[in-house]
């Protein structure tokens, strides 16, 4: 184990720079009152604190801090309280507003940036059919094992400045807008008279209006003026998205560079590597995760992060069948454990910790450096599971949490393709009071970096008004609810959330925890005993599964009692 790959082994809350109050500073003032003091050695700050338009942060404009949420002065004001700082960096793509994009959308082959993102056509070449649409359409031998995160091609025609359109590719998140029209633009761009242009005005806006495409519009008499209205709209429409960055490029690696000198620049110590696992990309290999591909992308990477003292710490989700987390480990990394919170859960709902307490041996006996959580900006990943329990149980689980509210995404239509479900933990555990401290209280004694999302602190209920304004593809925003100092101050006097923070303090201050502690974990029937050992220090942890109640203790060098939960 490489014990220098993670700062410190406290506890790190985790939220968006909006979450707690308006603004980063509302997080500030949060973690300086009384109550929070030596609470959290971290802050992990999601990437809407940088200038980023979609995605709730993930499509990244540029990594300057978004004046809306976040000040240098806020920075500052965390370093001073003593806690490190985690970020994320984006790997895979950037957005379609990043200046690069925008130097491509403006000089088309002169731009600087023409490599910078990848050139569907180009990087499939003599490997396919080129369509009428203007790309081509890979060699299905070739894409056999690739895995498309929407449907069809993973691609994004672009306009250029000579009328042409260019194919980029695209994994994640695309939108493209056409801009409505009046008389006066028709008369700018062509020889129209005003009534007909103010005809055409109508019949083209209401089309839009109705998702109709450019080319589709029936202009009836006016249809003499359409190559020239189409094509007007055509060369003034808009994108937003998140485009896919060409990793051979020189200036993706200067750009890389930039990146991760800004982050620590901020104070990061601790870098999420995002997406990463999709970057690398070759005809007839995985787009996900292939190998050697992979690797060697986090190899470099971990060569600038060196240079300015950064963590990595790579985000994969996979199933435990595949035993990634494990490659990652034996390759020096920190990994995150997707796997807890399902096992918690697990273990909650049958009252059996019998393959918690596997997870947790395999831990130590492999020397695995995990950072772990309950809930997270995203879902909890039950899929992940598959090869630690039986599926069976992972649909039982499943069923559980959908049942408590939460919602299934599935790729496609396909069930058991997409890896999370998204709820509040607090809801998935049936919104018990007992069962979320119970869980915390698991969480803290397994081994690893425990990371708290900001609402399982609140006891935060599945939020179904908040999935219903973001439409189509909000399921995520059912625990990412946007709390204000008066709802803020309200979640504060419940019991849960001052016992919880018991329960963290503990882990943060006592002794008996840390990166060369000894821990030994048991389980019998429905009954688990943990212990942890440090320089005559020892904490242990009591849980009965079968009724959530649970004893700590924690005593000093001398064996005398100084920290007791009953």
């Amino acid at each position: 184990m490489n014990k220098e790959n993670i700062v410190n082994w406290g506890p790190m809350l985790n939220a968006y720079p909006d979450s707690i109050g308006e603004a980063l500073s509302d997080s500030v003032s949060f973690l300086k009152k009384a109550e929070l003091e030596d609470i959290f050695s971290s802050f992990y700050i999601l990437p809407s604190v940088f200038n980023t338009d979609l995605d709730r942060g993930f499509s990244i404009i540029d990594y300057n801090l978004n004046e809306n949420y976040a000040t240098a002065e806020d920075i500052s004001e965390l370093q001073k309280l003593g806690i490190d700082l985690k970020f994320d960096f984006v790997l895979n793509h950037a957005s379609v507003l990043s200046r690069q994009f925008q130097d491509i959308l403006k000089n088309g082959e002169d731009s600087k940036y023409k490599d910078f993102f990848i050139n569907w056509n180009k990087f499939w070449e003599n490997k396919g059919v080129m369509t009428q649409e203007g790309y081509i359409q890979p060699d299905q031998e070739l894409i056999k094992d690739m895995f498309f995160r929407k449907p069809g091609l993973p691609l994004l025609m672009v306009r250029m400045p000579d009328g042409t359109s260019v194919p980029y590719w695209n994994t994640f998140y695309q939108e493209v807008n056409y801009k409505r029209i009046d008389a006066q633009d028709l008369m700018k761009e062509m020889d129209i008279q005003y009534l007909a242009a103010s005809c055409i005005t109508d019949i083209v806006n209401n089309a839009l209006d109705d998702g109709g495409s450019p080319a589709d519009i029936t202009f009836g008499r006016y249809d003499t003026y359409k190559a020239a209205v189409v094509n007007y709209l055509e060369t003034n429409k808009r994108y937003l998205g998140q485009m896919d960055l060409n990793i051979k490029s020189p200036l993706v690696w200067e750009y890389y560079e930039n990146t991760l000198k800004s982050l620590a620049d901020y104070g990061a110590r601790i870098v999420r590597l995002d997406a990463f696992a999709y970057a690398p990309k070759e005809p007839g290999e995985k787009n996900f995760l292939n190998s050697p591909g992979t690797w060697d992308l986090l190899e470099k990477v971990q060569e600038i992060a060196d240079k300015y003292q950064l963590k990595l710490l790579p985000e994969i989700h996979s199933s435990y069948g595949e035993k990634t987390y494990e490659v990652l480990s034996q390759k020096g990394y920190v990994t995150y454990d997707f796997f807890l919170p399902g096992l918690i859960i697990d273990a909650l709902e049958r009252h059996s910790g019998e393959f918690l307490v596997k997870w947790a041996n395999e831990i130590q006996e492999k020397q695995i450096m995990v950072v772990n959580m309950l809930g997270c900006h995203d879902g909890i990943p039950l899929l992940d599971l598959k090869g630690l329990i039986p599926d069976d149980q992972i649909e039982k689980l499943i069923d559980i949490v959908v049942k408590r509210g939460g919602y299934v995404k599935n790729l496609h239509g396909e069930k058991n393709v997409y890896y999370q479900v998204n709820a509040t933990y607090y809801s998935a555990l049936g919104e018990d009071d007992k069962k979320m401290l119970l869980a915390r209280a698991l969480q803290i004694f397994m081994p690893g970096k425990p990371q708290v999302w900001y609402l399982d602190l609140f006891a935060g209920k599945n939020d179904h008004e908040a999935v219903k304004r973001a439409g189509a593809g909000g399921h995520k925003e059912i625990n990412r609810t946007n709390l204000s100092w008066k709802q803020i101050e309200q979640a504060m006097k419940q019991k849960v959330f001052a016992k919880q923070i018991e329960l963290v303090k503990f882990r943060n201050q006592f002794k008996a925890f840390g990166v060369d502690a000894k821990l030994e974990v048991k389980v019998d029937c429905n009954k688990m005993h943990f212990v942890w050992s440090n320089n005559g220090y020892k904490a242990v942890l009591d849980a009965d599964l079968s009724n959530y109640n649970f004893e700590i203790a924690g005593t000093d060098t001398a064996g005398s009692i100084v920290f007791k939960w009953s």
